[in-house]
């Protein structure tokens, strides 16, 4: 597919859509870098401690309920697989409101993925080296993932396979010291100790589904596929099966994972420091060499995490600007060399800049929770209204895939939805706040529907 048009005035105009180069198992690579499979290492000890001792049964529990998410992500973006993800399917499935109100809510998610990463990322390296203040980690990370971003999509894949290579390499190491370590302790009967899943004097169902809800922190960011449905070569075919296999692939790490950690250290009441768990079970299974391991990867992972976010968040921003619901000429164009939306990775870059000086870590995790699942339930609900209500496919099994599927995951992302804290709810509830009266500017009142442009929808929905 050419990247741009020349006009009849012998000018080079920019492109309408980007180049289709993502195979489905690039796909899957790029999901799997955005949730990382290291993902449970920074909260292993807290979903331990909230569940009492089920945290493994928790990721499971996390794991199926984000299936149900992952789904019907699947279903909207085989009916219109388009760059604006969560924002088109509400707007398409809903309305034009509802669609904005979605991406507002998204847009929030979105900053904060790449944001959180180079955070933690900074506040690791400042543990490394301590004489370098964390602020001027924050500066290298972020200019450095937007120039690979800048570079191309391709060229993000390619960064993302290495940096893949490096945390599954690590991962797999903790897994194989930490099976050694069981096996030395109490023979290989001990990998199959139940107590790793379930201990009848300690779980109680409401403990569990807190660890639960906290547990679906490793899985949050699985939707950013779906925002590269344009660069798909078949995002009808690919982009549904891709989320829904890198949900289960994620589940099954991140159940292993805590498992086998349980087991090496079965008194969860005992962790020298709850927040880094994980690195002192990595010193009881390898020594300081492992502690130094783990350490460097949760670098990685937030590196990772931060080069795929940023370039998630650039396709959400570039489909809400096409549309003209923000601004079209900072959002809503594309570079014709790179295939890239170069002034949303622009302004990606000043926000993660600026949020890492200005913004406590912990907050931006519950606002990060409050966003993800804001949009998860409109999703799950567009589905329900689109393939159920709309196109009337409720015959058999039509009826479980569109109306109980979406339902489950619209009740259970509600759950943990409610159970946020109070500070993230104010703070949530007044970006959307924000949302609103930008909208009824944008609406004249709430009387007009927020600008749209069917036809390249359209068009993009038939390509591939």
């Amino acid at each position: 597919m050419k990247s741009h048009i020349t006009s009849t005035s012998g000018q080079v105009e920019e492109p309408k859509r980007f180049r289709r180069v993502l195979t489905r198992w690039d796909l899957v690579l790029y999901g799997l870098v955005m949730l990382t499979p290291t993902a449970p290492y920074p909260v292993f000890g807290i979903v331990q401690n909230l569940s009492g001792g089920h945290a493994a049964l928790a990721y499971v529990v996390a794991m199926v309920a984000m299936f149900f998410t992952a789904a019907s992500y699947g279903k909207m973006a085989a009916a219109y697989p388009s760059a604006g993800s969560t924002y088109t399917y509400a707007r398409k499935g809903l309305n034009e409101h509802v669609g904005f109100l979605a991406g507002w809510a998204m847009i929030l998610d979105y900053f904060l993925i790449p944001l959180l990463s180079v955070i933690y990322a900074a506040l690791t390296a400042a543990r490394l080296l301590p004489a370098v203040p964390d602020w001027v980690w924050a500066a290298v990370f972020t200019v450095s993932i937007t120039l690979v971003n800048l570079r191309g999509i391709q060229v993000t894949a390619r960064a993302s396979a290495w940096l893949m290579a490096l945390m599954t390499g690590c991962a797999l190491i903790f897994l194989a010291l930490a099976g050694r370590y069981v096996v030395a302790a109490h023979g290989w009967a001990g990998l199959m100790d139940t107590r790793g899943f379930f201990r009848p004097e300690t779980f109680a169902s409401g403990p569990m589904l807190l660890g639960a809800g906290v547990a679906t922190l490793s899985y949050i960011g699985f939707d950013a596929i779906s925002t590269l449905a344009e660069d798909a070569l078949n995002p009808r075919r690919d982009i549904g099966w891709a989320t829904v296999a890198v949900c289960i692939a994620q589940g099954l790490i991140c159940i292993a994972t805590v498992y086998l950690a349980a087991l090496v250290w079965p008194d969860y009441t005992a962790f020298p420091q709850v927040d880094t768990a994980i690195l002192d079970i990595g010193s009881r299974i390898g020594g300081q060499w492992m502690f130094g391991a783990l350490t460097f990867v949760l670098l990685v992972a937030g590196l990772a995490s931060a080069l795929t976010g940023q370039a998630g968040a650039s396709r959400l921003l570039l489909g809400m600007g096409r549309d003209e619901v923000i601004s079209k000429r900072v959002f809503g164009t594309i570079d014709p060399k790179h295939s890239t939306p170069v002034r949303g990775l622009m302004v990606m870059a000043a926000v993660t800049l600026v949020g890492s000086l200005v913004f406590r870590f912990q907050l931006a995790v519950e606002l990060l929770n409050f966003g993800a699942l804001s949009g998860f339930i409109l999703v799950n609900l567009s589905v329900v209204r689109h393939y159920y209500v709309r196109l009337r496919q409720r015959a058999g099994w039509q009826a479980v895939e569109h109306l109980v599927f979406p339902l489950v995951g619209a009740a259970v992302c509600g759950f943990l939805w409610l159970n946020l804290t109070n500070k993230a709810k104010l703070a949530g509830f007044g970006w959307l706040a924000l949302g609103v009266a930008y909208l009824a500017i944008n609406t004249r009142g709430f009387r007009l529907a927020p600008k749209t442009m069917e036809s390249f929808e359209e068009d993009a929905s038939h390509a591939g």
